[in-house]
């Protein structure tokens, strides 16, 4: 059985990748310091016996015992609320985190898979976006805790690949979204939804004219599990090229929740892109890759999961998310 370590394996993306590489047979060995990440996420896995966890944060010194084939890095904050609040944590899981996950792939001579970001594009002034654009980033703004420590983790991980010749790979995600989203991490679709749930009006920044592409984590999940295996070891983008702008995504999202509720504009904040939209070219090329799930079909099943969290969960936000966004 190949045994797969996966780092941030409570959060979003990596409990979902948990349960892809569970059931495609590998032993999964999980890792998070739930800073971000929650238990409950992953807890229906604790009674598999191939599975196991490690309560960790990976930029002190990981050890992990027996024979190591694979490794996903996904430990890293990922929203605006959380990197603007533990910028410096942000920094250290994607460079002294990265590089204790590239020493370990080395001493295990395991394949390695490190997650980027379409951030490290920045605000672009390419659209789309292509694997070989270089990006326009502020290394001393708002955001440049996450796009540049992503930056250096890419950099990182072709010198390992170069150097060392370790096996490594790296996935650019662009807006995901689905089940176990958090309703508080100030990303665009949980807080519409979380918002339109909770009556409340819908907060855009701008004039909502900005887009995005979003892309539903089932796709993404197999975009990793394909690049994993492959023999491409530079930066491959991974998301859904069906772009939209934020206002029509708002009142997609009205619409799709029946409330009556408006979208009220709030200041731009420092930074924050106005395009996004990834080039996949590469990933129909190499890999046979292309999103599968309609915005609409990844809406309604996200939306249902929203629909049936808690009243406390749902309640259990922080409402001055969107002011400390945009002060920071």
């Amino acid at each position: 059985m190949k045994r797969i370590l996966i780092t941030g394996a409570a959060g979003f993306l990596g409990s979902h990748l948990c349960d892809r590489f569970i059931k495609e047979g590998y032993y999964v060995i999980g890792m998070d310091n739930l800073i971000t990440g929650s238990i409950k996420n992953i807890e229906h896995l604790f009674k598999l016996e191939q599975f196991e966890f490690y309560h960790h944060d990976v930029s002190k010194y990981i050890h992990v015992p027996g024979q190591v084939d694979y490794i996903l890095h996904f430990a890293s904050p990922a929203s605006p609320i959380d990197y603007l609040k533990i910028p410096i944590q942000t920094l250290k899981v994607s460079s002294l985190g990265t590089h204790n996950i590239l020493g370990l792939a080395r001493a295990k001579k395991a394949r390695v898979l490190v997650a980027s970001t379409s951030e490290v594009y920045g605000d672009p002034t390419v659209h789309p976006q292509n694997e070989e654009y270089w990006g326009n980033v502020n290394p001393v703004g708002p955001r440049g805790c996450y796009d540049e420590a992503k930056r250096f983790m890419e950099a990182m991980t072709m010198a390992y690949n170069n150097v060392h010749g370790l096996e490594t790979r790296i996935i650019r995600i662009f807006n995901t979204y689905g089940p176990r989203m958090r309703l508080n991490d100030g990303r665009v679709l949980p807080a519409f939804i979380g918002q339109a749930l909770r009556g409340e009006d819908l907060t855009m920044f701008g004039d909502g004219s900005q887009t995005r592409s979003f892309c539903f984590v089932d796709d993404l999940v197999e975009g990793i599990y394909r690049l994993l295996l492959s023999d491409y070891h530079l930066p491959v983008n991974i998301g859904n090229p069906d772009e939209i702008t934020i206002k029509e995504f708002g009142e997609e999202i009205i619409k799709l929740t029946g409330t009556n509720q408006k979208l009220v504009a709030k200041p731009l904040p420092k930074d924050d892109p106005k395009q996004r939209q990834p080039d996949i070219t590469k990933a129909r090329e190499i890999l046979g890759w292309e999103p599968k799930v309609s915005r609409a079909e990844g809406l309604k099943i996200t939306y249902d999961y929203f629909k049936n969290l808690s009243a406390d969960e749902l309640n259990h936000v922080e409402h001055r998310a969107f002011d400390f966004y945009q002060k920071a």
